[in-house]
């Protein structure tokens, strides 16, 4: 991690953090080789939310929302808004995971009782956005018609919007935004703040591992149209073509904090490639003189987010964003 290619092609030894940042632009524009570009933002229309259905959900309102995430395609959501709000609190964007009801699970719809991590956040206290992924939920978009490489890029684009609409919202500390989300919400957690440095802290439950490591190094799993197909069609589905792994990705993320679960026997994503891309990231944050910033939980579970890793994990979402739940 600590080199970066010169001018002319040879490699430098990264000693500051201005050097750093070199390396830090090559990584995430080849992260865009793989993914293509992202949603165009110089020509944005105005967001234009509207509230579908409000429910009283005890402590909050969970509201059913669409916006303008790009010119002729609104963008459904849940929006979660804690009762008798006085001043300015922390908000999260929360990604669900592979499901076909999308944004539901994570507000505490269905059965999945440890995917329901925005309802969890909201009954903490936290203002809540939780947006379809393309192709799931009320969301049957063709990112591919759109003229995307893939539904990453998209998404990436989409997750970006819910933040410029939480921005928006008066009760809202706009410099204290998070991301969390399991598994597709784990990895797009990390893509968003990759990308976007007003995510704050983000909590990655199941989300990665080293490429090389994931189902012996056979990316076909990252291939298909939910994510980036290039990755077959220019790379072949080998780690070794690959122009980025996340090793690299969390490097990206330094100094902001990171919470990571990552079972013992995650089918998925295999446990030492989290730790090799861990070791590899700690190298970043100790530029910043942080390393403390990047934690990792290993549970003896399988791909799940036990109550008490839950527990963890906003407990690290509070230290990090100053929010006392009282």
């Amino acid at each position: 991690m600590l080199y970066y290619i010169g001018e002319s092609g040879e490699i430098c030894e990264i000693k500051s953090l201005k050097e750093w940042d070199i390396r830090k632009n090559h990584i995430l524009q080849n992260m865009l080789l793989v993914m293509g570009s992202l949603p165009n933002r110089s020509h944005l229309p105005p967001l234009d939310m509207q509230v579908e259905t409000t429910e009283d959900m005890g402590s909050y309102w969970r509201k059913k929302i669409s916006f303008n995430a790009e010119n002729n395609d609104r963008l459904p959501a849940y929006l979660l808004m804690p009762k008798n709000i006085s001043g300015k609190r922390p908000a999260i964007v929360c990604l669900h995971q592979t499901i076909d009801i999308g944004k539901a699970s994570p507000v505490g719809i269905g059965d999945a009782k440890n995917r329901h991590l925005a309802k969890e956040l909201a009954e903490r206290g936290y203002i809540v956005i939780a947006p379809d992924y393309p192709g799931f939920g009320d969301y049957k978009i063709d990112v591919y018609s759109m003229g995307y490489a893939s539904a990453t890029a998209k998404g990436i684009g989409n997750h970006r919007r819910c933040i410029d609409l939480l921005q928006t919202l008066e009760e809202v500390d706009k410099d204290k935004i998070a991301a969390v989300g399991h598994s597709l919400g784990g990895h797009n957690a990390l893509f968003l703040g990759a990308f976007d440095e007003r995510i704050k802290v983000m909590v990655t439950s199941c989300g990665f591992t080293r490429m090389k490591k994931y189902y012996g190094g056979d990316l076909t799993g990252w291939s298909h149209k939910g994510y980036m197909p290039r990755i077959k069609e220019k790379y072949q589905c080998n780690p070794d073509l690959l122009p980025f792994d996340f090793t690299e990705i969390l490097g990206t993320l330094a100094p902001r904090p990171v919470f990571i679960n990552a079972p013992l026997h995650d089918d998925n994503f295999e446990v030492s490639g989290v730790d090799d891309c861990v070791e590899s990231a700690k190298k970043i944050y100790a530029l910043y003189n942080v390393e403390e910033h990047l934690k990792v939980i290993h549970p003896d579970c399988g791909h799940d987010f036990p109550p008490e890793i839950r527990e963890e994990a906003y407990r690290f979402l509070d230290k990090y964003l100053g929010w006392n739940t009282k």
